[in-house]
């Protein structure tokens, strides 16, 4: 009992560490600054990326090592039992090969890769952690390290990443015009009036914005049009903060001349 019970701690460590490992090497890898024909141009918020990259890529991995990682790691270890022992060197080669079928399944050379070094880095912290539980020695500072290691990037990531600029009134009015919402490309894309004449109607168009809190606007758009005896207003207004947009107030009718 006491035999399996080690046997299913070192797999769940190894689990755990390979994933926690090999997605902070991913992430690390992916870009965390934009590059444009100026130069380079600095990305905010680098922390949330490298933290949202690091959630999903552990979800991800994670799955994938738990269920077919195991299972192929169990069997090979049952066959290195019998016939090879002592080679833990191919051990952990067997299982890079089978790391591979992540390749033929995604059909591209770069998952094949991945997958491979997953495998390998598997065995190496598989063996590792058996070498040292047959030992009867501590195995908890190995599991701690790597997810201190999270938290330590994530801590250094936030003390060098910019802050965020200000989200100002007129980011918000750019932000409610820069859509493809049809009710508003005609409005002025900056506090104001716009005036003129549209198919014989007096037309005044109208953008103004108030401020409800801290970088959060209602972005109001007001048009109203004359001609002899009709006359008509229409207000739109949008509730508006960083990244979002949503309607707040709809009064009046569409002009006669859409």
């Amino acid at each position: 009992m006491e035999r399996l019970k080690n046997f299913t701690l070192r797999k769940m460590i190894t689990t755990i560490v390979t994933t926690i490992v090999f997605s902070l090497l991913f992430v690390f890898n992916l870009s965390i600054v934009e590059v444009d024909v100026d130069g380079v141009e600095t990305t905010y918020n680098i922390r949330n990326q490298f933290f949202g990259w690091f959630i999903f890529l552990s979800m991800y991995v994670g799955v994938i090592i738990l269920i077919y990682g195991n299972i192929v790691s169990i069997i090979i270890e049952k066959i290195q039992t019998k016939w090879f022992p002592n080679h833990n060197w191919l051990y952990i080669l067997i299982l890079g090969i089978f790391g591979l079928v992540s390749g033929f399944i995604f059909q591209t050379g770069l998952f094949a890769l991945l997958g491979m070094l997953a495998a390998i880095l598997y065995g190496i912290i598989d063996k590792w952690l058996s070498n040292r539980m047959s030992k009867n020695k501590s195995v908890k500072l190995f599991l701690i390290i790597p997810i201190d290691s999270v938290f330590l990037c994530w801590g250094v990531l936030t003390l060098i990443s910019p802050p965020m600029p200000p989200f100002t009134k007129e980011d918000a009015i750019e932000f409610a015009t820069s859509g493809e919402r049809a009710e508003l490309i005609h409005f002025p894309n900056k506090i104001g009036k716009w005036e003129g004449n549209i198919a014989g109607y007096q037309v005044i168009r109208e953008t103004s914005v108030n401020g409800i809190g801290k970088e959060k606007y209602i972005v109001t758009f007001t048009e109203s049009w004359s001609k002899g005896n009709a006359k008509g207003t229409r207000i739109l207004a949008y509730k508006v903060k960083r990244g979002s947009l949503t309607m707040n107030q709809y009064e009046g009718t569409n002009p006669p001349y859409y």
